[in-house]
């Protein structure tokens, strides 16, 4: 009988490099960049790790299909190291493997990475995937600004808002992550904006203007994870253990009947429920101290805090405007500035959103740190479009909480 992960995994040290348009530094510089902060948090040598895991999403021209290229710039010890993939959650399914791994004996240390270098690509946006037989049949023809300001149409239309009601409440989320982001020397996007600047910028697509979307950007990130026990038996004493982590992925549903109607991504929906419980929590909305979101257009975030059930269906737009997810709020969300100030490498997003929550919890964040010490931490990171897309739910916390 399966019983789950609480707390049978333990974050011996994380990394992060600075994320941006790094046109003088290869994916290997951003991996040793992130690797040496994670080896030095974590006080071991390279020698004591037992496999890894590289998420990467769309870096063909510097990462290939396989874990070689990480195994080579990390100069690892000749271990098992897999290159995984699930869209823009390539990240958390990286960090999955790895934690399975630890939680499952079969390893005492092991590396969870993500990195992406998508500025040389020569894309303004995300590169295009060559056509084959799942693009042909699910029609995914459009860009990804169109289809979230589908997602915030239909939501729109459900709760019978005014386009300027859902307009401003967006402008919040922005301007929100955008002061967060001033305060973080490693954000690509370091300056304020104001609501006026959102509302009024040139629009990429309806509702949803330049300041909505989230740009494309180079990082790496990692987390070496471990038993709890050995953790300790290295020196460690303030803990930050794995409360759950729960990945759902698109079987169809949305697609093939009238269920769905737009406005929500059913797999959050699903991973959240499974994750509170192995976690234990029952409130979210209480027991949750901070939230990293798949902030990839302003109104992703919106929806998902109705999605994660820290707002009721509906509520999200009051919440928001009431500065609830703000840097001082109840439940400060994307307190590091999120997606909108680093950019989005696409393997990196999901490490780096666990990465500031593991400085939070340890209380380590320097001008970000929120003063109210955090207890559980939650990170979601989606991949795919809103019709077809895999959610991935992490919630760490103190290994005595």
């Amino acid at each position: 009988m399966a019983s789950g992960i609480r707390d049978k995994v333990a974050i011996l040290g994380m990394g992060c490099s600075k994320f941006g348009e790094r046109w003088a530094d290869s994916s290997e510089d951003l991996a040793v960049e992130a690797f040496e902060e994670a080896l030095a948090d974590a006080n071991i040598d390279v020698s004591q790790i037992g496999a890894a895991w590289l998420g990467a999403a769309i870096d063909t021209i510097n990462i290939g299909p396989s874990g070689i290229p990480l195994a080579m710039a990390l100069r690892l010890p000749d271990i098992p190291v897999t290159k995984v993939e699930n869209y823009c959650a390539s990240g958390s399914e990286s960090l999955r493997g790895a934690v399975y791994a630890v939680a499952s004996g079969a390893v005492d240390i092991a590396l969870a990475f993500g990195m992406e270098k998508l500025k040389d690509t020569g894309y303004g946006g995300l590169p295009a995937r060559t056509r084959g037989t799942m693009y042909d049949m699910v029609g995914v023809t459009g860009s990804a600004p169109g289809f979230f300001a589908q997602l915030a149409s239909a939501y729109r239309a459900k709760y019978g808002l005014s386009k300027e009601e859902l307009k401003r409440s967006i402008a919040h989320v922005s301007v929100k992550s955008h002061d967060n982001g001033v305060k973080n020397p490693k954000a690509h996007l370091q300056k304020r904006i104001t609501e006026d600047q959102v509302i009024n910028a040139p629009l990429v697509a309806d509702p949803l203007g330049l300041y909505d979307c989230c740009g494309v950007s180079d990082g790496a990130a990692c987390a070496i994870v471990t038993a709890p026990e050995i953790a300790r038996s290295l020196g460690k004493r303030d803990l930050v253990t794995v409360k759950a982590l729960a990945l759902s992925v698109s079987n169809g549903w949305e697609l093939q009947g009238s269920g769905w109607d737009g406005s929500y991504f059913h797999t959050t929906r699903v991973a959240a429920k499974a994750a509170y419980k192995e976690a234990g929590i029952t409130d979210p909305r209480k027991e949750l101290s901070l939230l990293e979101v798949h902030d990839c257009f302003s109104v992703t975030e919106l929806v998902t805090m109705e999605d994660l059930g820290v707002s009721e269906d509906g509520g999200a737009v009051k919440d928001v405007l009431d500065g609830v997810f703000d840097a001082d709020g109840d439940i400060p969300c994307q307190i590091d500035g999120g997606l909108k100030c680093f950019g989005h490498p696409i393997g990196a997003s999901g490490l780096r959103m666990l990465y500031e929550n593991y400085l939070q919890i340890l209380g380590r964040a320097e001008d970000r740190q929120r003063q109210d010490e955090p207890v559980y931490a939650l990170s979601h990171n989606l991949g795919g479009m809103p019709y077809q897309n895999a959610s991935a739910i992490v919630i760490v916390g103190r290994g005595d909480a």
